[in-house]
């Protein structure tokens, strides 16, 4: 069976089509934002003559601030308007304000245009608690899965793009890149209203927020270990595409765009194999100790360890990025996905803006390879924690039998899902 028949089986029958439009809304975004990330540093200096390290981390950080602090204010609103309506206004106003990044010259204009079209574009993360609260729940773990190999393909196409643009045109055509990718938006939220799908905006609500039950206690340590998960793995980011560069002399922005995307591309694999295969076992542990070592083969300083680190470090990106998320809407209820899931993301949010502040100064004070030790560091941390913030079961390897596998194939039995005790037992 292909992906695209799984997913059509995952989502509910009649609403197909508008589902997957809406995973198209989510690719479409992670191509447009993914373009610019891997290459800050070479846009912020082509444009303004910006080689300052720390600035150019500040705005990262700043981004990220913003996108935090929009979130909620979008959820609440998503109340009153729904999401489609919200979208439609917010990525007109984010399409709009990316052309404008594209002709200011002065780094301040650009600087307040460039925040303000972020916040705007933050409103598109609310696709994602939507989805979940349309799929049934027996079909959440491979809705998750989805979106995950979406999320990296996007990533893959993003920094391949943003490459190609630096080395072939001019850095301010990538923020027209942005705006095209917004518009585009627009025109499928545009195409869902027609369609009707307004009318689904909300699903049947089986509790009343009053009835429904505090949030536990593992909630909130998820998000301690998710904040930290993510500052790890940011860490290394902002300057990896010049990194790259310098250590293996390939002047080739595009090339440095695939180095950046292995993780991404080894996520398409692993989800194609989990589907064919299954994917055994849940652990946690494993994972971040393997990613810890693909961090520090990326410090070693040779190009051929570089690349076996970025191998390691996207299977193990992979793994533990859907493992939290899928227990994240495990511990949630379906009444209050789209808050759990600001919740959480502002812990996610916290711990990419913490490595933002973070990835200048320790670049410019402790040298290139600084980050990856640092983010190395950092997972240790959390496999150091994980059996408080998770459990203190969590296993370090996966278990051999399939009853945790996250699958595509709705059609397998429902002991191949990951379930509630399952995941309780990590």
């Amino acid at each position: 069976m292909s992906p695209s028949a799984d997913l059509s089986s995952t989502l509910s029958g009649s609403t197909t089509r508008h589902q997957i439009a809406l995973i198209g809304v989510t690719a479409i975004a992670v191509v447009s934002d993914a373009a610019l990330l891997p290459f800050a540093p070479q846009v912020l200096g082509q444009r303004f003559g910006v080689e300052n390290d720390l600035l150019v981390g500040t705005f990262l950080a700043l981004s990220t601030l913003v996108v935090l602090l929009a979130l909620p204010l979008w959820a609440r609103v998503e109340k009153r308007w729904g999401t489609l309506q919200l979208l439609l206004v917010t990525q007109t106003v984010a399409c709009l304000l990316g052309l404008a990044c594209a002709e200011v010259e002065s780094l301040t204009a650009f600087w307040w245009l460039a925040m303000a079209m972020f916040v705007a574009k933050a409103s598109y993360l609310l696709v994602y608690p939507w989805l979940m609260r349309m799929a049934r729940d027996e079909h959440q773990a491979s809705i998750i899965g989805v979106l995950a190999v979406v999320v990296h393909i996007g990533g893959i196409v993003g920094a391949l793009a943003g490459g190609l643009l630096l080395e072939a045109f001019s850095a301010a055509d990538i923020f027209r890149l942005m705006a095209a990718g917004d518009a585009l938006q627009v025109l499928v939220c545009v195409w869902l209203l027609r369609r009707g799908l307004a009318s689904l905006n909300s699903t049947p609500v089986t509790a009343t927020p009053a009835s429904l039950p505090p949030r536990s206690r593992a909630m909130w340590r998820l998000g301690i270990m998710m904040l930290l998960f993510y500052f790890s793995i940011t860490l290394p980011r902002p300057f990896l595409a010049r990194y790259w560069m310098e250590l293996s002399g390939y002047p080739s922005e595009l090339l440095a765009g695939v180095v950046f995307a292995i993780p991404a591309m080894l996520a398409v694999l692993l989800l194609w194999r989990d589907h064919r295969l299954g994917n055994n076992g849940h652990a946690i542990v494993r994972p971040l100790l393997i990613g810890i070592l693909g961090l520090l083969l990326e410090a070693h300083g040779d190009i051929a360890m570089l690349l076996i680190g970025r191998v390691l470090f996207g299977w193990a990106l992979f793994r533990l990025t859907v493992r939290l998320e899928v227990r994240m809407f495990r511990l949630s209820h379906p009444d209050r996905y789209a808050r759990d899931f600001s919740l959480l993301h502002l812990f996610q949010g916290g711990g990419a803006l913490l490595a933002a502040l973070c990835a200048g100064l320790i670049q410019q004070l402790l040298g290139p390879t600084s980050p990856f030790l640092v983010a190395a560091l950092g997972l240790l941390c959390c496999a150091l924690l994980c059996p408080w913030l998770l459990g203190p079961r969590q296993t370090m390897t996966p278990d051999t039998s399939t009853d945790h596998a996250i699958t595509l194939d709705p059609d397998a039995s429902s002991d191949r899902t990951v379930t509630t005790d399952q995941l309780a037992r990590n």
